[in-house]
């Protein structure tokens, strides 16, 4: 940031690919008033028919700009141009997801008679928009991740403000300007690129309803401490996600679901496969297939069609990752594949095999291409190891046996848990969230949506 400009560069080569002009605080005060007023106006607040032609025009806009959005996540993202497009086709089902669930936004009837002193009334309930809200998104899926956050709050006729990461705001740009040529009125979304500061004087706000924010738990924890009274949250961080392997598992499936898992977007996934659990036995021969198969994927500029693992979002990423591996490999872990810099921008795909326990790589998320391999000696212990960090978002087991998988669901500490598959499936209408440090709340546009408006009832006496 310098002189009130955002520059973004390509994460790889680090040359410039455009700027956006950050918003002060008089101008973010000015557009709190003004969704305020919005939102205190009742008669003025947009139907839902309106909202819903608005979507689907915003959502063709989408579809007729595909290659250009996913071409612009790739160049400000560092997310492979394979990988991009299906962010494309994501964000614009998205969209359509907004459109189904605006329907599902109804109340309902309240029986009254279940005692003398509430009969002779009739109940119901409606479901109004809660108020302005404020987005604060993060890089690794800088469309997908907006629309996770912004489209609720148009489906839901909630005034928006939208702070993108610093990384990657101008797919976050580039989205507000569809929406807004889709019809949507400038002063229902706003796009705020700011300095931290004014980014934590805007979240903590009294004006603000609901808070969304998808990025580090440090941080969010931080403001969500902040926040004014009344205003609502929800807050998406990392993990460290866990996946059993049984003695059953179909290995030879398994392997590329995994590396998938654990690479897709070089690990800069809230749910990336970090901490492979095998048995006794097979952890060497399961490892040495992991090495295998990550040491052919083809690191490189993101915007290149043969790319499979891009860039770190920051150099500065590339330098911790590669400290934590040197700290694994000095406390007795076996690098068996990767374990170096390709370069300032890029780190290799790496497996490590056996790190200790204390290590960072074992207790902490990385972010990062690294898989971890251990050995365990039963499932119970397996179990107990996957659930020993403060953090638990999504978890998977490999199995044939569906007892075994069935003890898997039951006793891993994970909002979801997928049975084989790894740990970084999703679709977006299913409910997404951390527990303990890995998030509050529930994601998933129809729950965000949900999360976005407010009940009222109505009793009336006959």
């Amino acid at each position: 940031m310098s002189g009130g400009t955002l520059e973004v560069v390509n994460p790889f080569d680090l040359k410039a690919i455009g700027s956006v002009a950050l918003s002060g605080w008089d101008e973010i005060d000015g557009y709190l008033a003004t969704a305020k007023q919005l939102h205190e106006n009742r008669k003025g607040w947009l139907p839902a028919y309106q909202r819903i032609e608005i979507l689907k025009r915003a959502g063709a806009l989408m579809q007729g700009r595909f290659e250009e959005l996913a071409y612009l996540i790739a160049n400000e993202g560092g997310k492979p141009l394979i990988d991009a497009r299906v962010e494309v086709a994501r964000a614009i089902d998205g969209m359509n997801l907004c459109i189904k669930e605006i329907p599902n936004l109804a109340g309902k009837q309240i029986p009254m008679d279940l005692t003398a002193a509430g009969a002779g009334r009739i109940a119901f309930t409606q479901r109004e928009p809660i108020g302005p809200v404020v987005a604060v998104s993060a890089f690794n899926h800088p469309l997908n991740l907006i629309v996770h956050q912004v489209a609720p709050a148009v489906a839901t006729g909630c005034p928006v403000l939208v702070k993108p990461a610093d990384d990657t705001p101008l797919s976050c740009q580039v989205f507000v300007d569809i929406l807004i040529e889709a019809g949507l009125p400038e002063e229902w979304c706003r796009f705020v690129p700011c300095d931290i500061s004014t980014a934590e004087q805007l979240v903590t706000d009294p004006r603000v309803a609901f808070f969304t924010f998808i990025g580090s738990g440090k941080v969010g924890w931080m403001l969500r401490s902040k926040l004014a009274p009344g205003t609502r949250c929800a807050l998406e961080h990392g993990g460290s996600a866990p996946v059993i392997v049984d003695q059953t598992a179909d290995i030879e499936a398994m392997i590329p679901s995994l590396v998938k898992g654990a690479f897709y977007h070089s690990g800069q996934v809230c749910v990336s496969v970090q901490r492979v659990l095998a048995p006794k036995g097979m952890a060497d021969d399961i490892a040495q297939l992991l090495s295998d198969a990550a040491a052919k994927l083809v690191v490189g500029n993101a915007v290149h069609e043969d790319t499979e693992a891009g860039p770190l979002i920051r150099p500065r990423e590339v330098d911790r990752v590669a400290e934590w591996v040197e700290e694994a490999k000095v406390t007795g872990a076996s690098v068996l594949t990767g374990g170096t810099k390709r370069g300032d921008t890029t780190y290799e795909p790496t497996v490590l095999l056996r790190p200790s326990l204390t290590a960072k790589v074992s207790l902490q998320e990385i972010f990062g291409p690294v898989m971890c391999v251990y050995e365990y000696e039963n499932f119970d212990a397996a179990i107990l190891q996957a659930n020993s960090l403060p953090f638990a978002f999504q978890a998977s087991v490999y199995s044939k046996d569906l007892d075994v998988a069935m003890q898997a669901i039951q006793n891993l500490d994970a909002t979801a848990v997928m049975v084989n598959d790894h740990t970084a499936f999703r679709v977006d209408w299913m409910p997404f969230a951390g527990r303990k440090k890995s998030g509050y709340g529930t994601g998933g546009i129809g729950y965000t949506m949900h999360d976005m408006t407010q009940d009222k009832m109505a009793v009336i006496k006959l």
